[in-house]
């Protein structure tokens, strides 16, 4: 075997092993979300050579998010590997940078919004049982763990990214950034690199180049622990959440509000709460001052959730609304 079709050979393993995990079946079809950079192209090339076994239908789409200078390039780039391989591709351009302003919402957010809604779009052409696959790594679990830990994140944030949630798999969750990038080059395989990557100004880049690799000076195998974590708190988070269904169901009146005369505990309080203001979760400060109204002496207390939405105290119930 030579290097190039061994080098193929691991990113088609580490992408079965991953779909086999999901549950992926045959004939499935599939939307690659493919930035160019290594990670993606990894996860396009692995799809690529065990995707005719399969029966996979295999779409590329990428997103433009006319951020950088080079990002046309990124695009042609992308629509130019498809082509070469045979596979049906979507690109499109987005001006992120003026949803943003106009939603009020940083860079990062707009720009993953605007991402996810361009593939599920390209997904639904595709039929109700098409998956996207995204190229998320360990790595990217792992950094993902760590920065919701540094902003106070509660049981929720600490699961990271779920392997699967709605059309969405990641099936290089389980694999190594380093193993999919050496396999590139070692198939000598072409790939983009996106400077902002190492921009440590950014925190992932920061936590990608500082603080992860102490961690793994102190033990190796430390990107593999945290996702165990993040497996763990996963289904403590799915656990609780259960019960908090229960009782926001048992508590809620017939005018929609929430009786809070013997609160229950706070780590269940708080998950009750959170499931009837919904997505997206408010901060974690803003649970706690509404749990705090709710208990004392205050009535007709207002406290602002964020997203046009407020917390009304009346007497000891709980009234969530614009």
């Amino acid at each position: 075997m030579t290097g190039f079709s061994a080098a193929v050979e691991r990113l088609a393993e580490a992408v079965g092993t991953g779909a086999d995990a999901l549950g992926i079946g045959r004939g499935v079809p599939i939307v690659l979300a493919v930035s160019g950079g290594p990670d993606s192209m990894a996860l396009l090339q692995g799809a690529h050579a065990i995707g005719p076994e399969r029966g996979w239908h295999l779409v590329v789409a990428h997103l433009d998010h006319g951020l950088r200078p080079d990002s046309a390039a990124d695009a042609a780039f992308v629509a130019e590997t498809a082509d070469a391989l045979g596979l049906a591709w979507e690109v499109r351009r987005a001006d992120v940078a003026a949803e943003a302003t106009a939603a009020g919402r940083g860079i990062e957010e707009a720009g993953r919004e605007a991402r996810y809604a361009f593939l599920e779009w390209v997904a639904a052409g595709l039929g109700p049982g098409a998956l996207v696959a995204t190229a998320h790594t360990a790595d990217d679990l792992a950094e993902t763990v760590l920065f919701n830990l540094t902003r106070g994140a509660g049981q929720r944030g600490l699961r990271g990214m779920p392997a699967r949630r709605g059309r969405i798999v990641r099936p290089l969750l389980h694999a190594r950034r380093a193993a999919l990038r050496a396999a590139l080059d070692e198939a000598e395989l072409p790939y983009r690199d996106d400077p902002t990557n190492r921009d440590t100004d950014r925190a992932r880049a920061y936590l990608r180049a500082t603080v992860l690799p102490v961690l793994e000076d102190l033990n190796p195998e430390a990107v593999a622990a945290i996702g165990r974590y993040a497996g763990l708190a996963a289904d403590e988070d799915a656990y609780l959440d259960e019960l908090a269904t229960r009782e926001l169901a048992r508590r809620r009146g017939s005018d929609g509000s929430i009786d809070w005369r013997k609160p229950p505990p706070p780590a269940l309080g708080r998950r009750v709460l959170r499931l009837a203001i919904g997505e997206p979760a408010p901060a974690a400060d803003r649970i706690e001052a509404v749990l705090e109204a709710a208990t004392g002496p205050r009535g007709g207390l207002v406290i602002e959730l964020g997203r046009g939405r407020t917390a009304t105290i009346r007497g000891r119930r709980i009234v969530i609304g614009p």
